[in-house]
């Protein structure tokens, strides 16, 4: 959060995947360490126990494509 001061994760969706759930998601904010706005989705893929609590949790997002909006870069 030091890195995203103004940070907000929004809900897109959810999807069953067999015996887990993604958990889709959308980060916007401004990366303080460059002041480039950075807008990049991803996934959270949950497991879950008889409980219901998560147990599991591995996250998934284009790093290239993040890394890209952290830095400046132009897109190809």
């Amino acid at each position: 959060m030091r890195d995203f001061p103004d940070m907000t994760v929004a809900f897109d969706k959810l999807e069953s995947r067999g015996e887990r759930i993604a958990f889709h998601w959308t980060l916007t904010g401004t990366y303080a360490g460059t002041g480039n706005h950075v807008r990049i989705s991803g996934y959270e893929l949950w497991k879950f126990n008889d409980a219901g609590l998560i147990t599991e949790s591995n996250g998934h997002f284009d790093a290239a494509e993040y890394e890209r909006q952290v830095s400046g870069t132009p897109a190809l």
